[in-house]
């Protein structure tokens, strides 16, 4: 199925509405299902251009699970590109033709294409690209990279996981946060500011 037009909703139209199954124990200690459903926190990105579905989020990590502390946390916490100390899982849907500007998140991004092709660029240089498709991993170990569907008719799908990293150095320099104009959708970190600032 295809689309021309702007994500309106997650999921974008033309996908399916993905399952999140979440295990657990029951009352009798009992291995079970504990919930069904379809992630939470969704969002429209960027007037359109994507729209995200929150799969899972811990506050911290190793991760607490002693009486669903983490679910509860996830539930009630719509989380920032990454949390501190913790993770992340997003999936992201991209609107057919879409793209990113050059970004970089202080921390680990664990991106699985699930659904069309998206071409990966660290630069303008046309060697430093690359076309991911379904089943196809890219490990963002902070890099500056872009994102952009290469379908000018179909969405795009993408599952990411974000953890968080000590403070990045390259050339004896603290690599900084820089999420270009994705920063509207962070809006808790004023522009320049990245989680691990002041680590």
């Amino acid at each position: 199925m295809s689309t021309s037009g702007p994500c309106t909703k997650f999921p974008a139209p033309g996908l399916r509405d993905p399952f999140r199954y979440i295990t657990g124990y029951n009352d009798k200690g009992d291995s079970v299902i504990l919930q069904s459903d379809h992630g939470d926190h969704r969002d429209i990105m960027l007037g359109g251009a994507a729209a995200q579905s929150i799969m899972y989020s811990s506050s911290g990590n190793p991760v607490d699970l002693t009486n669903n502390a983490d679910l509860e946390f996830a539930k009630n916490n719509q989380p920032p590109v990454h949390i501190p100390n913790g993770c992340v899982v997003r999936m992201i849907d991209f609107a057919p033709g879409t793209g990113s500007e050059l970004h970089r998140s202080i921390a680990l991004a664990i991106g699985t294409v699930c659904e069309g092709e998206v071409e990966l660029s660290t630069s303008d240089d046309p060697s430093m690209k690359r076309v991911l498709r379904p089943g196809d991993v890219c490990i963002n170990r902070g890099a500056m990279h872009r994102w952009r569907n290469t379908s000018s008719n179909k969405p795009a799908r993408m599952l990411f996981t974000m953890l968080d990293v000590k403070p990045i150095i390259i050339n004896g320099k603290n690599l900084e946060f820089d999420m270009g104009h994705l920063m509207k959708e962070y809006a808790e970190y004023p522009e320049g500011e990245g989680p691990n600032k002041n680590a």
